[in-house]
């Protein structure tokens, strides 16, 4: 397992020390502090997750407080501690979508309206957010202009057209593995290329420094102490 500081600039080197499978089980041994470890770790990769879900990052917050308390008290049904990180990131997606789910806007039943709505009724539009979501179109445009070729048309036709694997790789004549190794190696040289024009995008819906540590905080505030019996798999 590859550990990076995805909480709050927590050493990388610090925390490769203890892998999490083995964090997981010192934590049902008794050892409850060292919880905080997989928090330091995970915090901003579940926020990231669960705001991409919700839209809110009060809402995120609150989401990823209960997908933490909830994945210490279920942690003794962990069968394989080593995957603890994918794991509690589908805990933490399950949460955002119950949350989601309650928090819809329009019932079921109202969907029927929304076509009626969209054919006939004014819709404001907003300036800025036009102007916004036209320059976010220019940069777009231009970073996928900028890669070579041929992830460039990997990248349109999966990403952009929504093309399948295999309808890919008939249009160009390769084999599904190379469709997706290209497609993988087309978003990472897309999100560099993003990066370098804006300088902003490996900062975007960061959680880090005083926000990780008042929800670790608040979490830890609320875990319970281990009980003797707290063994994996019990």
């Amino acid at each position: 397992m590859s550990v990076r500081a995805d909480g709050d600039g927590f050493d990388p080197d610090e925390a490769a020390i203890v892998e999490d499978g083995e964090i997981v089980r010192r934590v049902c041994g008794g050892e409850r502090d060292l919880f905080e470890q997989l928090l330091r770790r995970y915090n901003q990769r579940l926020y990231r997750l669960v705001r991409a879900v919700l839209g809110s990052a009060a809402e995120a917050e609150d989401v990823v407080q209960e997908t933490w308390l909830r994945a210490f008290a279920c942690l003794p049904q962990l069968t394989e501690p080593s995957r603890f990180a994918a794991w509690v990131s589908r805990i933490a997606l399950y949460e955002a979508w119950a949350r989601s789910r309650r928090g819809r806007r329009w019932p079921s039943d109202e969907w029927n309206d929304s076509a009626e709505f969209a054919a006939g009724s004014p819709v404001a539009v907003d300036p800025e957010r036009v102007a916004s979501d036209q320059e976010i179109q220019r940069v777009l445009e231009a970073a996928i202009d900028a890669l070579p070729e041929k992830y460039r048309v990997i990248l349109v036709l999966r990403g952009v057209e929504g093309l399948s694997p295999a309808e890919v790789a008939s249009v160009l004549h390769l084999s599904r593995l190379a469709v997706n190794t290209r497609f993988h190696r087309a978003r990472a040289l897309l999100r560099a290329e993003l990066s370098r024009r804006s300088g902003l995008l490996p900062h975007v819906f960061d959680f880090l420094g005083l926000r990780c540590l008042r929800l670790r905080e608040r979490v830890m505030g609320r875990v319970p102490d281990v009980p003797a019996a707290f063994e994996i798999g019990g």
